[in-house]
């Protein structure tokens, strides 16, 4: 079967001409057998992976949150960022850009609004002279339509099929690190230190009850598979967050305000329930958006290093993330690439623009869908599923919301260690190999990025095998993914230098 066979093909029938049972309709949509699945490990992993990432329901109205040039606000006033129509539109994107992904896809990969390019947009670009939250949402509708031309003519596929196979695998492994430190991160249990980067818990102990909350989950999903349990993952989140409520209820934590005044309460969500579960959406933020203000703004020049360093991130982000989901669940084929990669990377092209127009900055793959793999899913049910949460959170936010970092995170360094076990597949000794494979996976952790974390690993790549006679070994489209990582690294002097010259302004 070629990676881009027809997702929703009729499994064969050996043969027979019976015609294949209603009842059959999931695995004639889906391939759940073929994959060696189940339709309830399918809605499980979805269920996991929408409780891994349904954060961003939360943190996305924070991130965007700030006024722009003009001191208005995403979604309306000047009072305040509207944080229900963001809240709601951040789900509604979502919610339809996974069910995109599984229906069209059949693989298993959430989709969401993403974290870094959302940070850009709202202490970055928001904040230049005259730009708007409309100009600014306009930007990502622009870059979701330029790689989707990418994609549609082929070099969005054919760069990912040029990066070799111990590349792969380096980016599978440091996404793993990467995903696992977002736990322990997110958790508290690692957080900054006096006099160093990170330290474990507060001031070197367990010393709250959200951090024993996060501990008991994490033994608990460790127990669980180690005993071979099936659904580990989802019943360690559940059972955690219902002894964080519990605590919640006997103990009031309350959450971690910004000065460090309360470093014992949860990291984001309180795990309680105050009024209706049910609110009526406001979806004051689809539309906000401006296809050519920024032009007018800013200038021709600064429009396209902005879009320029924004499609770069998020190019290179959903490469990383499908590989990774795609080898957790053994979906690649013999030369590392998952199925469908052409209708992964058109959904996904997409879904960057649709965020751009919904007002909820770029949407791109999760990588947190690696939990719900890691729990079983291997088809596109399971983010149709993850979808169909996301809508329903829409209205049930409070509900979605009452899930705590501390609660979800466990899961994701669990992930994280079955990701790592691909290392093995690195060859070691091969060192023009090896190398670029070894910095990829430190480089994402440590810079918190999968973009920065593939680009070092190519630009080493492409700088050893010349150095050592094996330039010819290298994919001619390679080297220019090395020259346009180059650029994305020196962008900052290379704009000061635009601004020099009077065709950017600062």
């Amino acid at each position: 079967m070629t990676p881009d066979a027809d997702a929703t093909a009729p499994e064969p029938t050996s043969g027979r001409a019976d015609p294949v049972p209603a009842d059959n309709l999931l695995e004639r949509l889906f391939r759940i057998r073929e994959r060696g699945s189940t339709p309830w490990r399918e809605v499980r992993g979805g269920l996991v992976t929408f409780f891994a990432m349904c954060y961003i329901i939360v943190l996305n109205p924070i991130i965007l949150s700030t006024p722009d040039s003009t001191g208005q606000y995403l979604g309306g006033g000047t009072e305040g960022a509207n944080f229900a129509a963001i809240a709601a539109g951040t789900a509604l994107v979502a919610g339809v850009m996974s069910i995109l992904m599984g229906s069209v896809a059949n693989f298993p990969l959430a989709v969401a609004a993403g974290l870094g390019i959302n940070a850009l947009l709202a202490y970055t670009i928001v904040g230049m002279e005259g730009m708007t939250w409309g100009d600014a949402m306009g930007l990502i509708v622009l870059e979701g339509i330029v790689i989707l031309i990418l994609v549609l003519t082929g070099l969005r596929e054919a760069i990912f099929r040029a990066v070799p196979p111990s590349l792969k695998t380096g980016i599978s492994v440091g996404i793993g690190l990467f995903i696992a430190l977002i736990g322990v991160v997110n958790a508290g249990i690692v957080r900054p230190g006096a006099g160093t980067p990170l330290e474990f818990g507060i001031g070197g102990s367990i010393a709250s009850w959200p951090l024993v909350v996060f501990v008991l989950g994490l033994v608990l999903i460790l127990v669980l598979m180690a005993r071979k349990v099936r659904g580990a993952l989802l019943i360690g989140i559940v059972v955690a967050t219902a002894v964080a409520a519990i605590v919640e209820a006997i103990s009031s934590q309350g959450t971690q305000t910004p000065d460090g005044a309360n470093p014992g309460g949860w990291g984001l969500t309180v795990p309680s329930i105050e009024g209706s579960i049910v609110q009526v959406p406001d979806f004051a933020t689809l539309g906000e958006f401006s296809l050519f203000g920024a032009f007018e703004k800013i200038g021709i020049v600064a429009v396209l290093v902005l879009i320029f360093s924004i499609m770069l991130a998020d190019f290179f982000d959903t490469m990383g993330t499908m590989v990774a989901v795609a080898a957790e669940g053994d979906l690649l084929d013999e030369q590392g690439n998952p199925p469908a990669t052409r209708r992964i990377l058109v959904i996904d092209s997409i879904a960057a623009a649709a965020g751009g127009a919904g007002g909820v900055s770029s949407n791109t793959s999760f990588v947190e869908s690696a939990a719900g793999v890691g729990d079983g899913a291997r088809t596109g049910l399971a983010s149709v599923v993850t979808g169909v949460c996301f809508l329903l959170a829409t209205f049930l936010s409070p509900l979605a919301e009452a899930v705590p970092y501390e609660a979800a995170t466990p899961a994701l360094v669990v992930v994280g260690f079955l990701m790592m076990q691909q290392v093995v597949e690195i060859p070691w000794k091969n060192l023009s190999l090896a190398i670029p494979a070894f910095l990829t996976i430190i480089f994402m952790p440590f810079s918190y990025s999968i973009a920065v974390g593939i680009g070092v690993g190519v630009v080493a790549y492409a700088i050893l095998m010349t150095t050592t006679g094996q330039a010819r070994k290298v994919h001619p489209l390679m080297w220019g993914v090395v020259v346009a990582f180059a650029i994305y690294f020196a962008l900052e002097p290379f704009q000061d230098l635009l601004a020099m010259l009077g065709l950017m302004d600062r």
